[in-house]
């Protein structure tokens, strides 16, 4: 086994977090603001790219950076090592309400397909990389673009969905449609591609967008339900413009001004 073998339990409902169970000398790797607390004992070290070519130069750690700078992440992680002489506990936190999914990839054929802002951390040695769309609908239309991350290796890694999560079951040739926000990630089996949603009236007064994400079986699919841009947008509509509140143009707004006793007119 190349990857450190670690213990976990998850805790939470809406906003989960995970705490790691480290034996001496073992390490995770997590993205830079993830994290909530640990025992005394384990030191915290940041690193140029996942940690997974440590030991393989210069050239192997440039080039693990490198495969994160495309996807969008910083160059650097950071690393966790027990050094004390018994077991020593750490916790990284979800970044908004929803879900976090444990992943062993020994399980899936060494390798799961997400989306690029849902790791969370893993067990040191698992490879933290890029997946390129090998279709040009796909990485124009597709939400994601051209790249996706891709994990591999033997050991744990944990991602992180938004909202309530939903894991399908593809068997072979199953064709599963997904709004292209929601998909979280998928094992490597899964075939994806775009789909033009079609009809005038669906694509100028649908507010579904113009593309399904299409993911064809055999393999597992993991679906969220409250992607972050979904979450980002309904915050945003709902910020008052011009110091006025939302309900403030319309006749009710009016009525609750008078009845406030703000006469502003």
């Amino acid at each position: 086994m190349n990857a450190h073998e670690i213990d976990y339990q998850i805790f939470g409902e809406e906003m989960q977090f995970v705490e790691i169970e480290l034996d001496p000398q073992e390490a995770v790797v997590a993205e830079a603001g993830s994290f909530m607390m640990m025992d005394s004992d384990i030191k915290m070290d940041t690193i140029f790219g996942d940690g997974s070519n440590q030991d393989k130069g210069v050239l192997g750690k440039i080039f693990s950076a490198g495969k994160r700078m495309l996807t969008g992440e910083s160059l650097f992680m950071t690393a966790f090592l027990n050094i004390g002489h018994g077991k020593r506990k750490i916790s990284f936190a979800s970044p908004y309400p929803g879900k976090i999914l444990p992943i062993d990839l020994s399980e899936i054929q060494g390798r799961f397909i997400c989306q690029k802002d849902a790791f969370l951390c893993a067990a040191k040695g698992v490879s933290i990389g890029i997946e390129f769309s090998k279709r040009l609908g796909r990485g124009l239309f597709g939400g994601e673009g051209f790249i996706m991350q891709k994990l591999e290796g033997d050991g744990m890694a944990f991602v992180h969905a938004g909202g309530t999560l939903a894991k399908k079951e593809l068997q072979a040739g199953e064709i599963l449609r997904v709004d292209t926000g929601c998909i979280v990630g998928f094992t490597e089996n899964v075939d994806y591609d775009i789909e033009f949603v079609g009809g005038i009236k669906n694509t100028i007064f649908g507010g579904e967008g113009l593309f399904f994400a299409t993911l064809k079986g055999p393999g597992t699919v993991y679906v969220q339900s409250l992607p972050f841009s979904r979450l980002a947008g309904r915050v945003l509509a709902s910020i008052p413009r011009g110091g006025k509140d939302k309900g403030e143009g319309s006749i009710l707004g009016g009525i609750g001004d008078l009845l406030d006793g703000d006469n502003r007119f």
